[in-house]
């Protein structure tokens, strides 16, 4: 059976959870796995490290890579160390020959490699975390005062930092970080240049709730309280990553969400070169919709989702719609704005079954199954 090519754009928990899923039906299926990535992360360890050296934000691109790591136990324990994050050892003490404490509390919700495989289930990521959540443990935003310089960094994001600065490449670093985990799948950027997420936000002073302010920042526009009315980059128009418009052409599925929708998903329509090869690729495109809405979203409805898609890109079609049933809600409403985007509704239990809202790898997986692998 020749493979079929996938792939998913994204970014942060929701991307991995698509990510784990397609993992789960990839043997199935034979899958040719190709994760596409934003660069706007400005929050935590990646947007220190963007800040003081430059570069591409690492930390969307670090989850990506794990949640394709392969299943080797010692692939599995890099996967475990890429996503370890430092603690904070007050200065003084960190050359006292003790060694530092484990993963504090606040780290990255979506680490999987302390656990095996057959546990992503409940580490599959949660689709409503905001990028916030790359900040370091304890909701820290960096090392603070009386900490040492690796508080809140997380191993795999200073990895891809020295490959990105020793290769002079980022796609080349992706491709080594890839082998070092035994991705069952590539990971690219976007872009190979950084870029700037602004939305202009009506409410997002809570003392002036009319007033339409200007929201700068992946993280800032990920947490705000208000409405978002509009997104751009900035650049407005940065240059695709060459690899991933290759991918996209050659692709026999394009998957969208879930993840956060203003800071993950959207930002994909806005880079003018891969909107031209979403759109004109002969590839099928299914949406993968969120079972919860998070700060950025408040206020959208789960019809408001799709209809987002097409106010960025008009030309965009879409093919099949997955959601979880519970989630929707009457279906109706998300059924008309699946149809106006040429798309036929598909509902499926894909969410854990604690009832909070994160995708469950293994169901979601096997809802992907029979869509996937149908053919034209």
């Amino acid at each position: 059976m020749t493979a079929r090519r996938v792939v998913a754009f994204g970014g942060g928990h929701g991307l991995s959870a698509s990510l784990r899923a397609l993992r789960h039906c990839a043997p199935e299926l034979d899958l040719d796995i190709t994760a596409v990535v934003t660069v706007g992360d400005d929050g935590g360890s990646s947007g220190r490290l963007r800040a003081e050296r430059g570069g591409l934000p690492p930390g969307d691109l670090r989850q990506a890579l794990v949640a394709l790591a392969g299943d080797h136990p010692a692939t599995r324990r890099s996967a475990g160390l890429f996503q370890h994050r430092f603690a904070a050892v007050p200065v003084g003490v960190a050359g006292s020959g003790a060694t530092g404490p484990g993963p504090a509390a606040g780290d990255d919700p979506d680490r999987d490699g302390a656990a095996p495989r057959g546990t992503d289930t409940a580490l599959g990521g949660t689709d409503a975390a905001p990028h916030g959540t790359e900040t370091a443990p304890h909701g820290t935003d960096g090392a603070s005062a009386g900490t040492d310089g690796l508080t809140g960094h997380a191993v795999g994001n200073l990895v891809l930092c020295g490959l990105m600065e020793l290769l002079g490449d980022p796609v080349a670093a992706l491709e080594h970080a890839g082998a070092m985990l035994g991705a069952v799948g590539r990971v690219l950027p976007m872009s190979r240049q950084p870029v700037g997420i602004e939305a202009r936000v009506r409410g997002a002073d809570p003392a002036a709730p009319d007033e339409v302010h200007t929201v700068s920042g992946q993280h800032q526009v990920a947490v705000t309280t208000g409405r978002v009315e509009s997104l751009r980059l900035t650049p407005s128009a940065p240059p695709a990553c060459a690899e991933a418009i290759e991918a996209i052409r050659a692709a026999d599925w394009l998957i969208f969400g879930p993840g956060s929708w203003y800071t993950s998903v959207l930002p994909h329509l806005l880079v003018p070169q891969l909107a031209d090869a979403i759109v004109s690729t002969s590839a099928r495109r299914l949406v993968t919709l969120n079972l919860a809405a998070e700060k950025e979203t408040l206020g959208l409805s789960v019809a408001d989702h799709l209809a987002a898609l097409h106010w960025y890109l008009p030309e965009l079609k879409v093919d099949l719609v997955l959601a979880d049933a519970k989630a929707v809600g009457d279906p109706e409403p998300v059924e008309r704005a699946a149809e106006s985007l040429g798309a036929r509704l598909v509902l499926a239990p894909v969410a854990v079954v604690d009832g909070t809202p994160r995708h469950d790898p293994a169901a979601l997986g096997a809802a992907l199954v029979p869509v996937l692998g149908a053919d034209r």
